[in-house]
């Protein structure tokens, strides 16, 4: 078949063609919308789940849609050991600008812009450090308003002037937060307060947030009423319905289909995860000869996907960890094939290497800061890349 055709699109973060199974989403965003720019109650929402299940997809869809509804918006993504109020204050900016070429008081425009260069001014110089964004340079920093120093503090006041230019447009502001995992505890914390004291005020902003299974519990242990403040969606793996609409319908585009034995084959393939899928719809379409596509295709299709899973999907990520930390992996995997690569408790792994729990502290710290594995409770650690454990078997180097 053509590769110029070629419908698929595996990449970090990249929109498919055909975005199967989050209609449930897109439709109760699309209501949240409507009832902030209305003056109705609603909470902000947060997305969680594995690495390649489509989070950050699924967040730029829902910025679109506030995007089509004139909102102000703006976006970032959180890093380990990075302070929120530089990318802050950068996507707050991004929503000013969205609603500012339509205001009318440009003076009003200026004073918000003013809070916003006040909050930015008061990062501390280490933290400015990697940004390429500098404050707006054509108003004068506010004195008073989001200048504390505190960062909640800040946060609202900076949040509250925003939310009310929107309100003067009838519109909100939306800020996606991608990786939310990474925000610190006391700046998640910070941000939870002021989205708690903007819903209670009915202001027009909302947050929308995106990160690893571990997140909700993250949040919770910020401020204990993370739980009421935000509506929390799980992102899953595709069942079986939607991984054939995912592929169906951009290969229907070009008159392209496969046999149900083509599409039973990369179900099993892929296990319904996203990414996987157009990884393997991909390759398939290259080198398939013709329509339909047939299981053997798939079959014949199937090495060249799991190589490049290897390289780009976990290979990428294996090089990051330290030697402590691939052992430490690696442990997992075995420990985890009788349960499919589930939750492995640290005492296991400790037992099985040989040591003290506490002296494996380092290399699970430090998976889970880079984001290769999570805590799904006090005990127990998880990969956070679908059939990660399965790759690492593989890899006895």
């Amino acid at each position: 078949m053509d590769p110029i055709r070629n419908p698929y699109a595996p990449g970090a973060g990249q929109r498919p063609p055909e975005l199967a199974g989050r209609d449930s989403e897109l439709r109760q965003f699309a209501i949240t919308l409507e009832r902030v720019a209305h003056g109705r109650p609603e909470r902000s929402l947060v997305l969680s789940g594995l690495r390649g299940v489509g989070k950050t997809v699924l967040l730029n869809a829902l910025r679109s849609l506030a995007i089509q509804r004139a909102w102000g918006t703006g976006k970032l993504e959180a890093r380990p050991d990075h302070s929120l109020r530089i990318p802050v204050a950068q996507a707050i900016h991004g929503a000013v600008r969205d609603l500012g070429h339509r205001h009318r008081d440009h003076d009003r425009v200026g004073e918000v812009t003013g809070v916003l260069k006040a909050f930015a001014l008061r990062t501390q110089l280490a933290d400015r450090t990697g940004h390429r964004w500098q404050p707006p340079t054509d108003v004068p920093a506010a004195r008073g308003r989001a200048d504390s120093g505190d960062l909640e503090v800040d946060l609202l006041e900076l949040f509250t002037e925003v939310a009310s230019l929107a309100g003067d447009l009838g519109v909100g502001v939306a800020v996606f937060v991608d990786e939310m995992q990474d925000v610190a505890s006391a700046e998640l914390s910070a941000l939870c307060a002021a989205c708690h004291e903007l819903s209670q005020q009915g202001a027009p902003l909302i947050v929308v947030g995106a990160g690893l299974p571990h997140l909700p519990v993250a949040l919770s242990a910020a401020r204990s009423y993370a739980e009421r403040l935000f509506h929390y969606r799980e992102v899953d793996r595709l069942p079986r319905p939607e991984v054939d609409r995912a592929l169906l319908i951009p290969a229907g585009t070009e008159g392209v289909g496969y046999d149900d034995d083509a599409l039973d084959a990369l179900y099993r393939l892929t296990d319904g995860y996203p990414y996987f899928v157009q990884a393997y719809g991909k390759v398939t379409w290259d080198a398939a000869p013709a329509s339909p596509i047939t299981a053997t295709d798939v079959k014949e299709a199937a090495p060249t996907a799991e190589g490049e899973l290897a390289v780009g999907f976990f290979g990428a990520r294996f090089e990051r960890a330290t030697p402590a930390e691939r052992e430490y992996m690696r442990t997992m995997a075995d420990l985890g094939l009788s349960n499919q690569d589930g939750p492995v408790l640290t005492a296991e792994v400790a037992a099985a290497l040989g040591r003290k729990p506490q002296s494996l502290s380092p290399a699970r710290d430090g998976l889970i800061k880079k984001g290769l594995v999570y805590a799904e409770e006090r005990g127990v650690v998880r990969f956070t890349v679908p059939h990660f454990g399965k790759f690492l078997r593989t890899q006895r180097v």
